[in-house]
């Protein structure tokens, strides 16, 4: 096993390297020329589109609304990357790691965008009646590569264990043991229980309590921020300087710099944790994306562009403008990495309640990446196993939430130890998933391109 998580780590270095972010980076600046721009073109519409909240589910085909499934979608992709891996960014590449970020989320919106776009194209419905799409069935269908629609649905289902659940409920306990005080062995007993009512009433039920829960955790984030910020109103134009002057010029100069800190090192933590927390390019979001009940693939692909734009152009700059406003990139929190810095910093802005509006908000974010990455793991274990597996899904889901919150309590060290590890490994999974999913998009640019060309003519009349 050792032997095993050593290669693994070459591996994820491999993966998670210069050549790959150019890749995803340069698959959307691709797809940014060829369909000219839809994250410009398309973003007023984008926006009257979500918040117009007409779009309902069918009925009796077992779909969900756009907003519903732009809610479930969100609930995966708004998790601890936004608090813990924008944290782990700047400490690791310095303040120029947010600019980078914001950078890929950009071109990230179209390909979110056109993830999105053929996985409605090209969706079909289970033994069950439920709709099913996603990277597979658009390699498969539209492709024509079975095989790499098998290599994907493989990746996806084994990376789901790990990021989707056991790492997922480790955060949630963590962020309710460090707010609340609450023992992470009741705190896994409790999300098992939740967890479980939520996906035994299937997507219905999962995107019910998402469409509730995500706007709501995201709102209460986004205020806790905007308070800090106001806060420390002085300090935020300096942030911004900060972010876009060291995304170019070397942040060693900084007081307080941290050994390591380069412009490369920006670049890639940037983009490396903004592509991990808005998951354009992973083909994951397009999943449930695909189950939505719309008239056409573009008009979901909106929802796309919207969701990108909410995790990193606003829940992920407000993590990286309070670090930096409150001085806790360089200051006593030098030396700290992840939620911890989150945490020191809304200590330093809010003082107590700084702790619980963080606290909380991790364990929400966490718990509903839960929620929307179990339907990823069914999704892909239907198209590996069939329908017949999904009872053994749901069982396995919630065992891997149980020991993801509490192995360390259970197991002492060694559950640490094999929790790290699984992480190591989900990680790397997460990162192959992209390797197919990019295939398809640049194989079916000329469809993408068709389907957009489409929905503009309709549009027009």
């Amino acid at each position: 096993m050792e032997t095993f998580f050593r290669i693994n780590g070459i591996i994820n270095g491999i993966v998670w390297g210069p050549p790959m972010l150019c890749l995803i980076v340069g698959t959307g600046v691709y797809l940014s020329i060829v369909l000219m721009f839809p994250q410009l073109r398309y973003f007023k519409t984008a926006f009257k589109e979500v918040l117009d909240f007409k779009s309902k589910a069918g009925e009796g085909d077992k779909s969900i609304s756009s907003f519903a499934a732009m809610a479930t979608a969100m609930a995966a992709t708004v998790g601890t990357g936004n608090i813990a891996g924008v944290a782990t960014a700047l400490h690791l590449g310095g303040p120029g790691a947010a600019f980078w970020m914001l950078v890929s989320a950009f071109f990230g919106m179209t390909t979110k965008f056109g993830e999105v776009v053929l996985a409605v194209n090209f969706r079909e419905k289970d033994e069950h009646g439920d709709w099913r799409g996603g990277t597979m069935y658009i390699l498969e269908k539209g492709a024509n590569q079975k095989w790499l629609a098998m290599t994907f649905a493989l990746f996806a289902f084994l990376a789901s264990f790990g990021i989707g659940a056991a790492v997922q409920a480790n955060s949630t306990a963590e962020g309710l043991s460090m707010g609340f005080g609450i023992s992470p062995l009741h705190s896994g007993i409790g999300l098992a229980i939740l967890t479980g009512l939520v996906i035994i009433g299937g997507l219905k039920a999962l995107s019910t309590v998402t469409t509730y829960l995500v706007p709501f955790m995201s709102i209460f984030y986004v205020v806790g921020s905007l308070i800090v910020l106001l806060v420390n109103i002085v300090n935020v134009p300096a942030a911004f300087g900060l972010m876009i002057k060291y995304a170019f010029a070397d942040p060693m100069a900084i007081p307080g710099a941290l050994a390591g800190w380069s412009v490369a090192a920006a670049i890639r933590r940037g983009i490396a944790r903004g592509i991990f927390s808005n998951e354009a390019g992973l083909g994951s979001a397009p999943m449930v994306h695909a189950t939505a009940n719309v008239d056409h693939p573009v008009r979901q692909g909106l929802y796309g562009i919207f969701e990108v734009f909410v995790d990193t152009f606003i829940i992920c700059a407000m993590t990286a403008l309070v670090v930096l406003s409150t001085g806790s990139l360089t200051g006593g929190g030098a030396e700290l990495s992840g939620a911890r810095l989150s945490l020191y910093a809304f200590e330093q802005g809010l003082g107590p309640v700084g702790t619980y509006i963080l606290s909380l908000g991790l364990a929400l974010f966490a718990y509903t990446t839960i929620l929307g990455w179990y339907w990823y793991g069914e999704t892909a274990s239907v198209y590996i196993f069939g329908v017949k597996f999904k009872p053994a899904m749901k069982c396995l889901w919630i065992v891997l939430i149980l020991f993801g919150a509490a192995g360390g309590q259970i197991f002492g060290t060694v559950g640490n130890d094999f929790l790290n590890n699984i992480w190591d490994v989900a990680d790397t999974l997460n990162a192959l998933m992209a390797i197919p999913n990019l295939l398809g998009l640049l194989i079916l640019s000329g469809v993408l391109r068709k389907l957009v060309k489409d929905f503009d003519e309709k549009r027009k009349t």
